[in-house]
């Protein structure tokens, strides 16, 4: 798998988790309190400069860490370059340097650092070189507590390993759902490759024998109109036959890219919006749509579907079948008709024309309608 293949969570709460998950990592900096008061106080009480410098190396580690986290989220995500080893050793060495100094400055509420250290190296660094980066953090932590009037470190350097050991556990679950997701978006261009390659083979094996036949039987029937009109007529007319033929061919392979049925767009539509985490809301029969009106249909629930989950944000989406119409609506953002009415829904009207029926696209509030209707025979 290439360290830059898409890893992007689908429906709402992907979108959301993208913008709020670095404000979520902000709230272990709350860790950092200890050693900044412990600064402030050193100042507040005695003068000490190292306070002044404790608060503001805790201010800068924490900084650090903000823009570290959002490198490394991205990295494993798929949705930036990866971080090469070289970057990430340097910046785990940057916030380890940075610890000792705030230890060294404010005492042992410095150790407060010895997690986000030990969490980072795990992040940026494999497991051959995150696995000893922990192990020394885990020792210099257990180390300061052995300083003469010092606390032990003892439970803190506990809370650094099983700290580091949930990040691995996270970061390995992202590198597989990484993984599923670029398996799955090469099974989808390989499905698509193949099924281009059979529609070339296919109008090869129909095209080919017939326009060739047809281009000798022309040529034959031009050097016989003078000689013997009577042939050329009846080349002539094969060659009418033939080229019937190879249209009805094409005909028939066309339509096996664009058989669609009722009930089959609805089911498709209900994995749709659920894979889109909308609530759908379909009819449980079709039984009442007449025979002439069932593909209309059909295009219109595929559209109109894939409108509801391309533009509209929304939570739910109703499609109502009667005999004479059908709706697809949506409570979500009510995106005018300069979003919506592109190709899919000019190709509609034209379909819907074609039978004596109207499509109607209006906005609601919330939410969006779209419509297509033949008006009922009078009684």
């Amino acid at each position: 798998m290439s360290d830059a293949s898409p890893m992007i969570p689908y429906g709402r709460e992907g979108r959301r988790m993208r913008v709020i998950g670095p404000w979520i990592a902000t709230l272990w900096l709350l860790f950092l309190i200890s050693p900044f008061v412990e600064g402030w106080n050193r100042w507040d009480h005695d003068r000490d400069p190292r306070g002044i410098a404790g608060m503001i190396l805790t201010l800068a580690f924490a900084l650090l860490y903000i823009r570290v986290f959002v490198d490394v989220r991205g990295s494993l995500r798929g949705t930036a370059p990866p971080i090469p080893l070289t970057a990430g050793a340097a910046y785990v060495g940057a916030l380890a340097i940075m610890g000792i100094l705030i230890v060294d400055s404010v005492g042992a509420a410095g150790t407060a650092t010895a997690p986000f250290v030990a969490v980072m190296s795990v992040l940026l660094m494999p497991v051959r070189v995150a696995a000893p980066t922990v192990l020394l953090v885990v020792l210099g932590t257990i180390a300061v507590g052995w300083i003469p009037g010092w606390p032990d470190q003892v439970g803190n350097a506990f809370g650094v390993m099983a700290g580091a050991l949930a990040i691995f556990g996270f970061k390995t679950v992202l590198r597989r759902n990484a993984d599923l997701v670029s398996a799955h978006e090469v099974n989808t261009r390989l499905a698509v490759d193949n099924e281009r390659n059979r529609f070339a083979r296919d109008l090869h094996d129909i095209l080919g024998h017939s326009l060739t036949v047809i281009t000798v039987k022309a040529e034959l029937a031009q050097r016989l109109c003078d000689i013997d009109p009577v042939r050329a007529k009846q080349e002539l007319a094969d060659l009418e036959r033939l080229s019937r033929d190879a249209l009805a061919d094409i005909r028939r392979a066309v339509e096996g890219y664009r058989e669609l049925t009722l009930p089959g767009e609805l089911a498709r539509a209900r994995a749709a919006l659920q894979s889109a985490e909308i609530a759908p809301d379909l009819p449980q029969s079709t039984d009442e749509v007449p025979t002439e009106l069932r593909e209309l249909f059909a295009w219109t629930v595929r559209e109109g579907v894939t409108n509801v989950i391309r533009h509209s944000r929304a939570r739910r989406c109703e499609i109502r079948l009667s005999p004479h119409g059908v709706e697809v609506r949506d409570d979500g953002a009510g995106a005018g008709l300069e979003l919506r009415e592109g190709s899919g829904i000019t190709g509609l009207r034209e379909r819907a024309a074609a039978i004596g029926a109207v499509v109607t696209t209006r906005s609601l509030s919330p939410g969006f309608s779209l419509t297509v209707a033949r008006e009922a025979p009078a009684r």
